[in-house]
């Protein structure tokens, strides 16, 4: 059914279907680059007050965050993530947390090893753990608050040598499905996007040419997602047009994992 000229224009001046992000305070976990840094830049063109996190000590391109909003932290090391946790805890706001960090080893199941494992669970896992539990008790305070888990199409279905990576992101959706009936009842949304194969450079690094063209042929929209696209979705489930999402994960894939 097709909406006439009158129903568009209706949903255009309807000022609850516009994403504005005025007077929000978001943080972005792996902030710097790819699907990170695309989220945490259409953030702050929306209005927010956007805090971005990365490994350096300083960020790559300073001029992205001339507010000083950027927040240096390695989680695969301890000493840094409970620094970090303290900054975040001395924070009055958090409206919106974006759990985007995260790290990937490629092996087959005998080859792992224990260390790999270590430095994925403390990235992929251990870190939206604890920064869902501080930013939590912030948004509690405020009864107000939306975090996404950035999580993949490997914590729905898996691929060979993805056995680390895939219990990861398998575990990130318990977190997500269990936080969000916690905080449901102090008006707090938990949700995770799980992006399919996304044009980034990681991607490319990784995939390389021939992986990458032979994979564009299993993608049914016959293309890589571009960054925007994962934010897309994730600007909707962090604004107020969002208010009975959560729990869910919302997959960015092309339509990849149906085929």
């Amino acid at each position: 059914m097709r909406l006439s000229t009158t129903s568009w224009v209706f949903l255009e001046r309807d000022p609850d279907m516009k994403i504005d992000f005025k007077g929000r305070v978001a943080l972005v976990t792996g902030g710097t680059r790819g699907i990170g840094k695309q989220i945490a830049e259409d953030l702050g063109r929306l209005g927010a007050d956007v805090y971005v996190t990365g490994t350096s000590a300083t960020p790559h391109d300073g001029s992205l965050w001339r507010t000083g909003r950027y927040m240096g932290a390695d989680f695969r090391r301890w000493t840094e993530m409970d620094q970090f946790l303290l900054k975040v805890k001395q924070m009055k706001r958090i409206d919106i947390c974006i759990n985007n960090a995260g790290i990937n080893r490629i092996n087959p199941i005998d080859e792992t090893l224990v260390e790999d494992w270590d430095e994925i669970s403390a990235v992929n896992l251990d870190a939206p753990f604890l920064i869902t539990r501080e930013v939590s008790s912030i948004m509690k305070n405020n009864n107000y608050g939306r975090i996404i888990n950035i999580s993949s199409i490997f914590g729905v279905i898996s691929k060979a040598k993805r056995v680390l990576y895939s219990m990861s992101k398998f575990g990130l959706h318990g977190l997500t499905v269990s936080s969000a009936i916690d905080l449901a009842p102090y008006n707090i949304l938990v949700n995770a996007v799980s992006p399919g194969f996304v044009n980034t450079e990681l991607t490319r690094r990784i995939l390389g040419p021939e992986e990458m063209k032979r994979m564009v042929k299993e993608i049914p929209m016959g293309r890589l997602a571009e960054t925007k696209e994962i934010s897309n979705a994730v600007l909707f489930l962090a604004s107020d047009i969002n208010t009975y999402i959560t729990g869910q994960n919302i997959i960015v894939d092309g339509g990849f994992v149906n085929v």
